[in-house]
């Protein structure tokens, strides 16, 4: 989850509560905030990830995840644009899905410290397909051109 327009925690929460009546919430990870990476000047981003087990298929999530961002407010008017949510799939069990709608994993996973930091805090070790290395690898060679630092949750995000 990201976003950097209005009450994010607020909005990450509502959208956790909204997940929750579709799937089991294992973990959270704490929030960071990053650097925008976007051809248009914008404040920063705040980002967690979620562990989560679900019945549902990655078609019937992604369908949820687009109806909280709606909920939320969010209009795409304008790619790489400010949003107040963005709810993306990173990772669905060890599938490999390429179709112009849904890319898992995430087609930007590998390159985003955003995705990766967060996640490493709930999931070091896990193996991303299709060369099985891990999120702490991933995490590790990237450089250091997106700044992003934890900052944590000002109240339990599962209350």
């Amino acid at each position: 989850m990201g976003g950097n327009l209005g009450d994010l925690e607020a909005a990450f929460r509502d959208a956790i509560d909204g997940l929750r009546s579709h799937l089991e919430v294992l973990r959270i990870a704490p929030l960071f905030r990053s650097s925008p990476i976007s051809p248009i000047p914008q404040p920063a981003y705040l980002n967690t990830a979620l562990l989560a087990e679900t019945r549902l298929d990655p078609w019937q999530l992604l369908g949820l995840a687009k109806a909280l961002e709606v909920a939320a407010g969010r209009a795409r008017t304008v790619r790489f644009g400010s949003r107040p949510l963005d709810i993306d799939l990173l990772l669905f069990d060890d599938l490999e899905i390429q179709s112009p709608e849904l890319q898992i994993p995430h087609s930007r996973l590998r390159q985003r410290r955003f995705f990766l930091a967060p996640l490493a805090e709930l999931a070091a070790g896990l193996t991303i397909p299709p060369d099985s290395k891990t999120v702490a690898e991933l995490l590790s060679a990237l450089g250091d051109e997106q700044q992003i630092e934890e900052i944590g949750w000002s109240r339990d995000p599962l209350r």
